[in-house]
């Protein structure tokens, strides 16, 4: 899975889930500060990514996520 792929899934997940704008769920839009999403919504963003690719998120990965790329470095890193 690439990073283009990532970011398409991740933007659809945002804009559908969250009602959140396309344009602003750009790489370098950090989650809670620009995307507005708070930790209710990032513990549903990680259920989305461990259903969605068959993943495990722990707490300590998820304390290192703050922006979009964060989540596709992390994803790419867990899928290869």
């Amino acid at each position: 899975m690439n990073q283009e792929k990532i970011l398409k899934m991740i933007q659809s997940y945002f804009h559908k889930q969250f009602e959140i704008p396309l344009e602003k769920i750009e790489p370098q839009a950090r989650l809670f500060e620009d995307l507005n999403l708070d930790s209710i919504d990032a513990l549903d963003m990680v259920g989305m990514l461990e259903s969605e690719l068959d993943i495990d998120v722990d707490e300590d990965d998820l304390k290192n996520i703050r922006t979009v790329q964060d989540v596709i470095d992390f994803v790419i890193k867990q899928v290869e």
